[in-house]
């Protein structure tokens, strides 16, 4: 076998073909199938991109009620697995995601979830289903059970982002605010051959069941350097507090070799397209952070350019993903949970495009240890 020398981070690699989406990152673009997707979360519906990305296509009126009546069938946690909440809960107050994929692997045992190498395409839609409409339910009651809350049970009457709103408050959802939710989660639900999803396709190429590779895409996910950001960057615009001081924090970070979380992206070299749909949503929402988040990224990106001439370090989707969940009223643990309810539905999309083509992903690796064989030591 002939070796291929790959770059750092596999950056340029086309590891597989999908007729899901793309980024380019040169243009400042990214669609969902063959539409935009910041026309679409301006546009339609969550549940809409999740048939469109699933199926191929946008929903016709019937398409769209079967959907909605299937996501909120499959909402509710079963009995057996909901008993393990509290005990749950008590180990993983400050780690949601590691909830989570406690949480999804007890299901899939509860539930007979089987590999993919052994079902057919209906039986993995079903289980992709199921852990797509569960993963908000579990991870608001995780989150109500962290704080001596009973849990919130689902409203079949509610579509994604309002029944995220409602199981996390127990109250009655705010249309503003379920809305710009809604666009948000149309923003993330999918993005390429990012980390989280190139491993969700990984190991449903071994041909394993659905929730091993989300909850496996769930480990990738929770890294600062991908999902774990957007609470990062509304804590350095917190610790920056005004326009006036964004300057010398910069200078300060970048002198320490730290990172300034909000900016700069591994793909775009432009305008992040989700951050400019997400500075207009919370401009719209109004509150607290958007007017100062947007006077601190133009003192950012200034300075930014000052001192790392050459590169061009815009503001990215997590600096204004965050202000947008701060002005929806959720808290800041959970800004990358509610990242990860719109991203299941991109990797379960990814999931059944990999297991319909099943070839194991396999790559080679170069050795630099000692020369081998020696002898082994008496």
């Amino acid at each position: 076998m002939t070796l291929i020398e790959a770059p750092p981070g596999l950056r340029g690699v086309v590891a597989a073909d999908t007729a899901i989406g793309d980024v380019r990152g040169e243009e400042g673009f990214y669609h969902y199938r063959q539409y935009s997707a910041v026309d679409l979360a301006r546009t339609r519906t969550f549940e809409d991109v999740w048939h469109l990305l699933w199926r191929g296509r946008l929903p016709d009126p019937g398409e769209a009620t079967d959907l909605h009546r299937a996501v909120a069938a499959a909402r509710p946690l079963p009995p057996a697995v909901a008993g393990a909440l509290p005990a749950v809960a008590a180990v993983a107050r400050t780690s949601p995601l590691t909830g989570l994929r406690a949480m999804l692997s007890l299901l899939a045992a509860a539930e007979g979830f089987r590999p993919v190498h052994d079902t057919d395409p209906q039986t993995r839609a079903a289980d992709c289903l199921r852990v797509c409409a569960v993963t908000p339910t579990i991870l608001a009651a995780l989150h109500r059970a962290g704080r001596g809350l009973p849990p919130v049970e689902p409203r079949p009457d509610l579509g994604t982002a309002a029944s995220w709103l409602h199981q996390l408050t127990g109250g009655e959802p705010d249309p503003r605010r379920a809305r710009a939710l809604d666009r948000y989660l149309v923003t993330a639900a999918d993005h390429g051959f990012n980390a989280s999803t190139f491993t969700a396709r990984v190991v449903t190429s071994t041909g394993a069941d659905v929730a091993a590779a989300v909850t496996a895409a769930l480990g990738a996910f929770a890294g600062p350097l991908h999902g774990g950001a957007p609470d990062r960057a509304l804590d350095a615009l917190d610790e920056i507090g005004s326009p006036d001081r964004a300057d010398a924090w910069v200078r300060r970070t970048v002198a320490a070799g730290g990172r300034v979380m909000g900016f700069g992206h591994a793909v775009y070299r432009t305008a992040d397209p989700r951050a400019v749909l997400l500075r207009e949503v919370a401009a719209d929402l109004g509150g607290e952070y958007p007017d100062l988040a947007a006077a601190v990224e133009r003192r950012v990106v200034a300075t930014l350019g000052e001192l790392k001439p050459g590169r061009r370090l815009d503001v990215n989707v997590e600096y204004w993903a965050g202000v947008v969940m701060a002005a929806c009223g959720i808290p800041r643990v959970l800004f990358t949970p509610t990242f990860a309810v719109s991203r299941v539905v991109g990797w379960c999309a990814h999931i059944l495009e990999q297991a319909a083509q099943p070839r194991l992903i396999r790559p080679s690796a170069r050795y630099t240890g000692p020369p081998a064989p020696q002898p082994v030591p008496a």
